[in-house]
């Protein structure tokens, strides 16, 4: 991917500051960080690694019809709240409670289609509304063999292999911030997705590359693992 400017798109992630110098590449209407070029970034992705996600669409709906209208539109739903799957085109469908559901885009379109479902969505009289997650959520990636030692510095939860599975889902505190964190793989690697405040990603960056620095860890961009 050629180096672009984010000031050039529609979108920014909160973190682009922290993202000078790397070699970014264009994400729908915004860019995302393709690599860092500082090392081996397929070593450091096995290893421990975060990358920022924050420009690649997501979106929200609830409501006692949003299962329905979810179904309608395609999507396979996880059977309980807390459990997260992925579609046949990488995308991926959180459920966090009876009736709420995050959805998040994939890295083989560009997250088009999640954008075209907040895109189309239109308020009727049946209760299924659209919350909204660009502008509210950070969303990181957390991979590697390290992902569970990492997030045990920062989180009371037992993420282990063992307590939470590919699949599952947590709405707890890391770092003293609300978070949402998804046990969900890139292909074969083991990878975390974390949604945070938007507010607090700056320090919740830090906070993960602090823990990180034991296992060597550092930013990487996507260009790895597609």
């Amino acid at each position: 991917m050629a180096s672009l400017q984010a000031r050039n798109f529609n979108q920014r992630s909160p973190l682009a500051h922290r993202h000078v110098g790397a070699t970014l590449g264009p994400m729908g209407d915004s860019v995302i960080v393709a690599r860092y070029g500082q090392h081996d970034e397929k070593a450091q992705l096995q290893r421990c690694a975060l990358l920022d996600l924050s420009n690649l669409p997501r979106v929200g709906f609830r409501g006692a019809h949003t299962a329905e209208y979810l179904r309608q539109r395609g999507y396979q739903l996880p059977a309980q709240p807390n459990q997260a799957v992925v579609q046949a085109d990488g995308s991926r469908v959180a459920r966090l409670s009876q009736n709420e559901y995050l959805l998040l885009g994939s890295l083989l379109d560009g997250g088009s289609r999640i954008a075209l479902e907040e895109a189309q969505w239109q308020y009727d009289d049946t209760p299924n509304y659209l919350l909204p997650r660009q502008d509210s959520h950070a969303w990181l990636l957390l991979t590697g063999e390290h992902i569970s030692e990492v997030m045990a510095k920062l989180c009371g939860v037992d993420l282990s292999a063992q307590a939470f599975p590919p699949g599952s889902v947590a709405q707890t505190s890391a770092a003293r911030i609300n978070v949402i964190v998804i046990n969900l793989a890139e292909g074969d690697l083991p990878a975390l997705q974390i949604l945070c405040d938007r507010a607090s990603a700056d320090y919740f960056w830090d906070a993960l590359l602090d823990a990180m620095a034991e296992f060597a860890g550092a930013p990487a961009g996507i260009d790895e693992l597609l």
